[in-house]
Order: C-alpha cells, then sequence, then structure tokens
C-alpha cells in the first residue's frame, strides 16, 4: 500500500499533456506520473556509476578504449544497407 504523499503543483496545460498520456496509457494520473518519475530517477542513478581502478587496471582499461575497433562484418553489413526512407532519394 502507498501510504508516502508526494505533493507537486502544475501549470494546467502540463496537467492536461500527463492527463492524455496516462489515459493513451490505460493508467491514472498518478500511477503514470509515479511511473514516469521512478523511470527517469533510475535512469539518473544508472548514470552515475562509479568504479575504482588502480593504476595497472587503469592503464590497462585506457588502453583498451584507445584500441582500434575490431572488424565486425556483421556491423559493416548493417552499416552499408541503405536506410527505407533514403531509397527514394
Amino acid at each position: 500500500m502507498r501510504d508516502a504523499p508526494i505533493n507537486l503543483r502544475a501549470l494546467p496545460q502540463q496537467r492536461e499533456l500527463i492527463d492524455q498520456a496516462a489515459q493513451l496509457l490505460g493508467k491514472n494520473r498518478s500511477d503514470f506520473m509515479l511511473e514516469a518519475a521512478c523511470d527517469k530517477a533510475q535512469s539518473v542513478l544508472l548514470d552515475q556509476v562509479f568504479f575504482n581502478l588502480d593504476e595497472a587496471k587503469l592503464q590497462q582499461f585506457q588502453a583498451l578504449l584507445d584500441a582500434p575497433p575490431e572488424p565486425n562484418p556483421g556491423l559493416e553489413r548493417l552499416l552499408a544497407v541503405k536506410a527505407p526512407w533514403d531509397k527514394g532519394a
């Protein structure tokens, strides 16, 4: 059971936008806003990745990042395919 209140004020047009989106997903405003806020919060937290390396591991990691990519035939084939929206040009 949810029992921790979260209150906020919005402009009428913001509320209408949120209501329209929630309705399209078959959700009420509270469920939609809570899900959207939690998705954003999780994204922000996941972007804050930190890892600690000693000097040797840091140099190894940097060498891997600086090394040229290995050949990838599948990626090369994918990049060679023209996008469907570019076929008419």
